[in-house]
This record gives structure tokens, C-alpha cells and sequence, in this order.
């Protein structure tokens, strides 16, 4: 076996035992004459796969703050008090384990979870209450679980809409017959197309570099391991359109001259993994993937499905390249570019969904088609994934420039008070920044906008955001692994009201240490939030700390700390005496 296999050997044996057995890791060891503490570190580094016995239902409750403001808490008991269980423990249960997990792509049906990787959605006590008894009596978990289709909320005019047009499969890859390489990254390039990940870099210059590079061997990578918190907009196309994204890779495949191409589908949409495995079926009896594709000689391309296993920072591109590796999904340290030495030391382009879906358009549609959409620098329109305090979630094609408040009457929102758009590692905005322009002259958005209204904690929305990303660290830097862990200590002196104005300096302080010295996205970003939360809505965290100087100190208040202590006491009493 090699390396690049061990992410599907892993599956293996928790699929069929539940867990990672120290025979199995010996087992693997020896295949692949590494140590077995390497394999070790590779298992702990993802959340779905376990070192001891689980249940036979395995049961993930999504704990981001969508689902926390929607009822989080009393699901969470109903299924430990179903179950017997408690969550995050290994149990001696042989039916149920149950565990906690951060975003599963469900923030607009929330509460959510997964069983056994099957979706259910909408949760209440009841459900749960209905769901623990049916799998109790025998029924398997997907004879009862959800088919949880994001609903299309809106989409421009006709003339103006992209994505979710009539999709007609291979119309794009039709235009490739008349076509050579360079004309095809030339309409890329006039249409000015960008990642649509959050990083929004140019993809034709991209593609260019790969194109132009000597090696022999290249690759085409699709990262569908979106796990921003209040992100969906990539499932979306996955289970709606998943040959639209297909096509967008054997097109960029044909532009760079790569013969390999790889879906790297996040766990938490395994229930997926049939539909697009039978989509590249069907791609390849139509003679849209294999040899000499669509007739055009020496054109051979081929696409595999790599499942991840539950990794936030496996969202960063080289630390996606290392999990393929069969590593520990670490971001590598910014020396070269992965279309410099990518996937094995190999040029590789890495593109998320949306991007490669878009591109497909483009080449369909044209160029000229997608500039006249949109403002001057953001052409053609995004998807936004939508979710909170509002009448309508669900999946937004929007055309660039349109404004906040154009938005917030689209889904209904009520009382709108804090917005989070793309995601926690993005920016917060209040009431008074409602009518600036989602496009890149502006406010620039990577797919996620999560609203809440007046009624909501801001302490709670940040305290939800520091956790996952203490969490979600890999802990290979210090900066990030340290400042996250720091962060959290201060979001709790605000809790406990004994935060001074000199702890919001050093959260500021932190912060900026982390952006600028943190090896990923993540450490750069995981403050941001908290940053402008404190600057932005300065009454709100004014009523929250004390204001003094750099010597002020917060007396210790002895009788609120043991009030739960004594109160404990005098009912255990009482009821002695009863």
C-alpha cells in the first residue's frame, strides 16, 4: 500500500470495527514500513476516527452557534437521556456513542447531526426521542434519515444567472473540441474569475503556472472540504449540480495538461459520496473522463474521491495536500506554491467547488456573459449560504454589489443586529454598515452570512468562535495554538465580569500577533472577529468590563463564588430534615 492510501485504509477499519484497533495500526504500520506512533499521530489528528471501541451508532451533534441559538442544549440531553450515554465518553454501550463535532454543512436546519454519517435535521427532544427508539427496535439509520437538500432561496433574472441555470451535461466540455489550451485560459482569464473559497485568487494565473510548468506529471485537486462554520453553498452544488464542478476540472485539466484529478470530500458529506460517485460514472460512459476525452486526442484525465475524516484546517490548501499524503493535515510551510510543488512534489492546482463550477459556466456562456454581470472588479454572481435569525435560510445566488439590506429583506430577517459574513474567521458588521455592497470594492464575501438579531449574546456568538478555533488548531505553531487558548481565558473573564479595559487591549494585541506571525489561515483569522466585536459594538462590551488603568485590579467577590456552594448546602439540608 502506499502512503497516498492510507486516509481510505483508515476508513476501513472504522467502518467495519467502529474504531482503530492497535492490532489494525500495527497492521498498517508494517504495510507501509512506518512507525506505528506515525500512524498514531495521523489517527488523533482527525475527529472521526477513534482508538477505542464506539457504539454501533455513532452520533455527531453539530455545536456551532447556529445550532446553539436553535436548541442545542435540550437536544443535546434528549439524546443522552435516550441513549443513557454522555457525550464525548467511550461508554461500554454497545448501540450509542455520542459525540460533539463543529459545522456539518447544516446550519439553515439546524439543530443538525450525523449517524453513523447519515444527516438529520430540524431536531427536537421529540425527535431525538423517536429517532433513539427506532434504532433501538432495529432500523438503520438511513432508512429514517434526512435527504437534507439546502433550498434555493433566490437567484437573479434569467439573463443574469449563472449557477443554478438549466444544466445540460457536457455543454461546456463541448467547446473544447474547437478550442486549444490557450484560448480556453484565455477566456478564464478575461472573465476575471476568482477562488471562490475566501481567498479569491486569480484563477487563470493559477492555471497558467501550471500549465507552464516541466513536470511530468500534474494534478487537479477540488476542495470540497468546506468547514467554515454557516458554509453550505458548496454542498449545494454537490448534491444539485455535481457535473457542473466536474466539468470545471476537466476543463482546467485540459488547459494545464494534468492526467490525474482528485474530489476531496469532506466527511460530514460521505451521505454524498454515492451521487457523485455515480456522476463520474456517468462522465465516463458519456467519454467525458478517460482516454482521449470527447475525441480530442491524447487528452486522457481521470477524477477519485479521497474521503477526509474531519479536519477544519484540511480547508487550507497545502494542508489538504499533506491528508492526501497520508499526513497529518498540517499546513506546510509557505515556501512554494502547490502549483510549484504540490501533490506528491508535483505541479497541482487546488480549486474549491464553487470555482470549478463557475469556470464550467464561464467556458459554456462565454466571457462577455459574466463581465456584464456584477460591478467593475467582481464579475458574475456568488453563492451565499444564509443562516440565523431569519424567515428564509437557505443557498443565495446573488449578482455582486447588492447591498446588505437588499439582502436582509430577501431572507426576512428579524431585528438584524450582528452580522457575520463568511464565516467566524471573516468580518462582524453592525446596523450601521447595512448598506455597504457585498463585491469586492466593498465587502468582500466568501459564501457565508449568519445573522442574528438584537436579542442574541455577542459574548456567546464569540465565545462559540474562540472554542472552534481552539478546537480546529493544529497546534503546530505557537502563535495560533497559544492565542486561541488565551483568547478563550479573556472571553471567560468577560463572562464572569472581571474583565478589565486592559483585557481588551491584549486581546487586540493577541490578535494582531496571530495575523501576523500564525503559518495558516486559520491562526492569521481567528481573532478577527473578537477584534471588531469589541470595536464595533463598543457599548455592548463597555456594560461588560470595568474601566481603569493598567493597575486597576478586580477584587475577588468571595460570596458570589460559593453562592452555588451554600445554596447547594441549605436544599441538600432541607431535604435531610423532610
Amino acid at each position: 500500500m502506499k502512503r497516498t492510501g492510507l486516509l481510505s485504509r483508515l476508513w476501513e477499519f472504522q467502518n467495519n470495527y467502529g474504531y482503530i484497533s492497535e492490532n489494525a495500526i500495527t497492521e498498517i504500520a508494517q504495510e507501509l514500513n512506518v512507525s506505528k506512533i506515525e500512524i498514531e499521530g495521523v489517527i488523533s489528528f482527525y475527529h472521526f476516527f477513534h482508538l477505542k471501541p464506539t457504539g454501533k451508532y455513532i452520533i455527531y451533534l453539530n455545536n456551532s452557534i447556529i445550532s446553539e441559538f436553535k436548541g442545542f442544549s435540550k437536544v443535546k440531553a434528549a439524546f443522552e437521556k435516550e441513549t443513557g450515554c454522555t457525550f464525548g465518553a467511550y461508554c461500554k454501550d454497545p448501540l450509542f456513542s455520542l459525540f460533539e463535532t463543529s459545522c456539518i454543512g447544516l446550519s439553515d436546519q439546524e439543530p443538525a447531526a450525523l449517524i453513523n454519517f447519515k444527516p438529520f435535521t430540524d431536531l427536537t427532544p421529540d425527535k431525538v426521542k423517536l429517532i433513539i427508539q427506532q434504532l433501538k427496535s432495529g432500523v438503520y439509520p438511513e432508512q429514517i434519515a434526512n435527504n437534507p437538500k439546502s433550498k434555493i432561496q433566490y437567484t437573479p433574472e434569467e439573463s443574469k444567472t449563472v449557477f443554478f441555470r438549466k444544466y445540460l451535461l457536457g455543454n461546456s466540455l463541448k467547446k473544447l473540441k474547437t478550442k486549444n489550451p490557450e484560448a480556453i485560459l484565455k477566456t478564464i482569464s478575461n472573465s476575471e474569475l476568482e477562488g471562490h473559497g475566501g481567498a479569491f485568487f486569480p484563477t487563470a494565473l493559477k492555471w497558467k503556472s501550471c500549465k507552464e510548468s516541466s513536470d511530468n506529471k500534474k494534478y487537479v485537486i477540488c476542495n470540497a472540504d468546506e468547514g467554515e462554520p454557516g458554509t453550505f453553498k458548496d454542498k449545494a452544488l454537490l448534491n444539485n449540480l455535481p457535473g457542473l464542478v466536474i466539468e470545471g476540472m476537466i476543463i482546467a485539466a485540459y488547459v494545464t495538461g494534468a492526467s490525474n484529478g482528485f474530489i476531496y470530500l469532506r466527511a460530514e458529506y460521505k451521505y454524498l459520496l454515492k451521487k457523485l460517485e455515480n456522476t463520474l460514472l456517468e462522465f465516463k460512459q458519456k467519454n467525458y473522463l478517460g482516454k482521449n476525452i470527447n475525441g480530442i486526442k491524447n487528452f486522457n484525465f481521470k477524477i477519485k474521491i479521497i474521503v477526509g475524516a474531519g479536519a477544519y484546517v484540511c480547508g487550507a490548501e497545502t494542508a489538504l495536500i499533506e491528508s492526501m499524503e497520508g499526513k497529518r493535515g498540517e499546513p506546510r510551510i509557505r515556501k512554494y506554491f502547490p502549483t510549484d510543488f504540490g501533490y506528491l512534489g508535483k505541479s497541482t492546482i487546488v480549486n474549491n467547488v464553487e470555482t470549478f463550477a463557475k469556470a464550467a459556466r464561464i467556458i459554456e456562456l462565454g466571457a462577455k456573459y459574466i463581465s456584464s454581470i456584477g460591478t467593475k472588479k467582481s464579475n458574475g454572481t456568488k453563492l451565499l449560504s444564509i443562516s440565523g435569525d431569519v424567515a428564509k435560510p437557505g443557498i443565495y445566488e446573488i449578482e455582486w454589489g447588492i447591498t446588505i439590506n437588499e439582502l436582509l429583506q430577501l431572507c426576512q430577517a428579524t431585528s438584524p443586529h450582528f452580522i457575520q459574513i463568511s464565516g467566524p474567521s471573516g468580518i462582524c458588521i453592525n446596523n450601521t454598515e447595512f448598506n455597504r455592497k457585498i463585491c469586492k470594492e466593498d465587502l468582500i464575501c466568501g459564501g457565508s452570512v449568519m445573522i442574528f438579531n438584537n436579542f442574541r449574546s455577542i459574548t456567546r456568538i464569540i465565545e462559540n468562535y474562540v472554542k472552534f478555533f481552539k478546537e480546529e488548531s493544529c497546534g503546530t505553531c505557537t502563535p495560533c495554538r497559544a492565542g486561541n487558548q488565551i483568547l478563550h481565558e479573556k472571553i471567560k473573564k468577560i463572562k464572569r465580569g472581571i474583565c478589565t479595559t486592559k483585557d481588551l487591549n491584549e486581546i487586540k494585541e493577541w490578535g494582531k500577533i496571530m495575523q501576523l506571525t500564525s503559518r495558516c489561515g486559520l491562526g492569521q483569522f481567528a481573532a478577527n472577529s473578537f477584534m471588531m466585536a469589541i470595536d464595533k459594538f463598543e457599548d455592548y462590551f463597555n456594560l461588560k468590563v470595568a474601566k481603569c488603568d493598567d493597575n486597576c485590579k478586580i477584587e475577588f467577590d468571595m460570596q458570589s463564588a460559593v453562592y452555588d456552594y451554600d445554596n447547594l448546602i441549605k436544599n441538600t439540608q432541607f431535604e435531610l430534615t423532610e
